[in-house]
């Protein structure tokens, strides 16, 4: 199967119109399990379905031009991506309307406060990722391989033709980038 998505890839890449749709169609159920993952992890985006999600990522990713995946690892965190940034989009907006940009009269129960810390502490998390890809761009692959599209550090190792125990570096060192980040941003 990796050789059959290579090939696709390396179609998208050269300009088949038909390759995007094909490469979408062979990894529909790996994006949905992503999709699924995404969301569990999420919380305020209780009302979006895995579904609609991973068909907001595939419109998103099918508008845009020139991308260039040279492997199913790649995808797969450009794909986690998509989702987190259409997953924090759809959080804002929901807390947008909560404060005076529309109506909604729902009853407060520690459920309701706990997903709105989730809404608020993901924001953070994708912007101190999103400075942790701007300086280690290996390190935010992993972490979106690992955290956002639920891969283990073996898989992640296979996908990029590295050993585990560099993939475990690369976690750890993110990890403790990105905990210093959000430390950071609570104090600020």
């Amino acid at each position: 199967m990796e050789t059959s998505l290579s090939s696709l890839i390396t179609a998208a890449e050269a300009g088949d119109s038909s390759a995007p749709d094909a490469l979408f169609a062979a990894l529909y159920s790996e994006l949905h399990r992503l999709a699924r993952h995404e969301l569990a992890r999420g919380g305020p985006a209780a009302t979006l379905g895995a579904t609609s999600l991973l068909h907001e990522a595939y419109l998103d990713i099918s508008r845009r031009e020139r991308l260039a995946f040279p492997d199913r690892s790649r995808f797969m965190a450009y794909a986690a991506r998509v989702m987190r940034g259409l997953i924090i989009d759809y959080a804002r907006r929901r807390q947008a309307q909560k404060r005076g940009g529309g109506f909604e009269f729902t009853s407060l129960t520690s459920a309701a406060v706990e997903r709105q810390a989730d809404g608020e502490e993901l924001a953070r998390l994708s912007d101190a990722l999103d400075e942790l890809a701007a300086v280690e761009p290996a390190l935010a692959q992993v972490v979106d391989l690992k955290f956002f599209c639920g891969f283990t550090l073996l898989e992640i190792a296979e996908m990029q033709s590295v050993t585990e125990r560099t993939v475990q570096r690369h976690w750890d060192k993110a990890r403790i980038y990105l905990h210093r980040s959000l430390r950071d941003a609570k104090l600020a």
